[in-house]
C-alpha cells in the first residue's frame, strides 16, 4: 500500500498531460524514459489528463506495481505549472500530494513553519 505518511517517499509530477488510457506499461516507459524516473519504493509518479478531472499514481513496492486512479465527478486537479521549458516533472512532499488529491490549490498554499522539512 502507498502511504503518503511516509516522509521518505519522493513525489514526482509529471507536468505534461498524459493519455489516461496508459495503465502499468505505459506509465512506467514515461516515468523512467521522458522524466528521467527510477521505480524504485521510495518513487510515486503522478500524472494526470488534459482535461484536468483525472489522476493516475504509479509505486512500486519492491514485489511490483501498483496503479491508482482517481475519476473527480466536478471540477478539476490544481496542477503545477513548469518553472522553464525543459522541466518535466516536479517533486513534491507527501503533504502536498495529499492536499492535490483533496483539490486543494497549491498555487498560493503555504506550508506553516512546524511542517516545513528538509527534502
Amino acid at each position: 500500500m502507498i502511504g503518503l505518511t511516509n516522509t521518505a517517499l519522493k513525489i514526482f509530477v509529471a507536468l505534461e498531460p498524459c493519455d489516461m488510457r496508459k495503465s502499468f506499461n505505459g506509465l512506467c516507459d514515461i516515468a523512467i524514459g521522458h522524466l528521467d524516473g527510477q521505480l524504485t519504493r521510495e518513487a510515486v509518479y503522478v500524472f494526470t489528463n488534459k482535461r484536468r478531472n483525472r489522476i493516475k499514481l504509479l509505486y512500486f513496492d519492491g514485489t511490483g506495481l501498483w496503479v491508482a486512479a482517481k475519476r473527480l465527478e466536478e471540477g478539476t486537479f490544481s496542477w503545477p505549472k513548469p518553472n522553464d521549458t525543459h522541466q518535466r516533472r516536479l517533486s513534491l512532499a507527501p503533504e502536498a500530494l495529499q492536499l492535490l488529491l483533496d483539490g486543494v490549490d497549491l498555487r498560493g498554499a503555504q506550508l506553516r513553519p512546524w511542517y516545513d522539512r528538509e527534502k
